[in-house]
């Protein structure tokens, strides 16, 4: 696979580790086959202080949020973007009748489904693998799959931001705020740019950039910036906050006017009502 499609593999690994410990967060029995060695090897190589709890909170806040968006708000079709080694669709309860929808690169996707041949597919649920290039147009692939504009979404952007630079973001969070029927939610996370900066983060970050995968966006106002794309924030939340601790974070939070910290962000938007959808 691509360099940046292993980024999938080792966050798989991390929830391999979490699904073994005896006091589990959540359950994830397919993120040991998708993890393969490598996503082992490289979690290994990344992981600092940090990276292991925070990968298991960010699972549980957005697990947890996507089961209230499809029970609580009947939303039937669900949209993961840079789906990556995502195995929600096998192991979460859905109501019938979703569609969920996978885009990512087309190598990734072909390795994934070699590596999950032998699953069946849950009943009463429906999967579409979609290869494009988030660079690029996707929203007509997606189209082309089934997908309808008219209808409300949940969207989830899970470890993607900070992959991509300030305008590649600000045009995605756009063009989905753009292409959302009111109803429509989006889920993801974030980074600060302190992060980006912080001297403590450079080996992982020097690491990542090593292997292909250099983090490049980062923002202290994620309300703002969600805002200023089209969304109506609900919440916005650091890891050891509550909502998004969950007994993992070992460090304390401090307040966000405190300058320069480093910090993770876990967001639930809306779309504001009346909104229409220009497609």
């Amino acid at each position: 696979m691509e360099a940046v499609s292993r980024t999938a593999q080792w966050t798989a690994a991390a929830r391999a580790l979490e699904t073994e410990r005896e006091d589990r967060l959540f359950a994830d029995p397919y993120a040991r086959t998708v993890a393969d060695d490598i996503g082992f090897e490289l979690l290994e190589r990344y992981a600092g202080a940090g990276t292991v709890p925070f990968l298991a909170i960010r699972t549980t806040y957005l697990d947890r949020a996507i089961s209230r968006a499809v029970t609580d708000q009947d939303i039937r079709q669900v949209v993961f973007l840079a789906a990556g080694m995502d195995t929600r669709f096998f192991r979460l309860e859905w109501p019938t009748g979703v569609t969920v929808y996978e885009l990512d690169r087309p190598a990734l996707l072909e390795a994934k489904a070699a590596m999950l041949a032998e699953e069946p597919a849950p009943a009463g649920r429906e999967r579409r693998t979609v290869a494009v290039d988030l660079t690029q147009d996707w929203t007509g692939p997606l189209k082309e799959a089934g997908w309808q504009s008219e209808e409300p979404t949940l969207w989830v952007v899970e470890g993607l931001l900070f992959f991509l630079p300030e305008v590649a973001v600000r045009t995605l969070i756009a063009t989905l705020a753009g292409q959302s029927a009111p109803g429509s939610v989006l889920l993801g996370d974030v980074i600060s740019r302190a992060a980006l900066q912080n001297p403590l983060s450079r080996p992982f970050l020097k690491a990542l950039e090593e292997d292909g995968n250099p983090w490049l966006f980062g923002t202290e106002e994620p309300e703002r910036l969600l805002a200023e794309c089209g969304w109506s924030v609900r919440e916005v939340k650091q890891p050891g906050e509550e909502g998004a601790d969950f007994g993992r974070w070992p460090y304390s939070v401090p307040p966000r006017e405190v300058p320069r910290v480093p910090r993770s962000f876990l967001f639930t938007c809306d779309l504001p009502t009346g909104e229409e959808n220009p497609s």
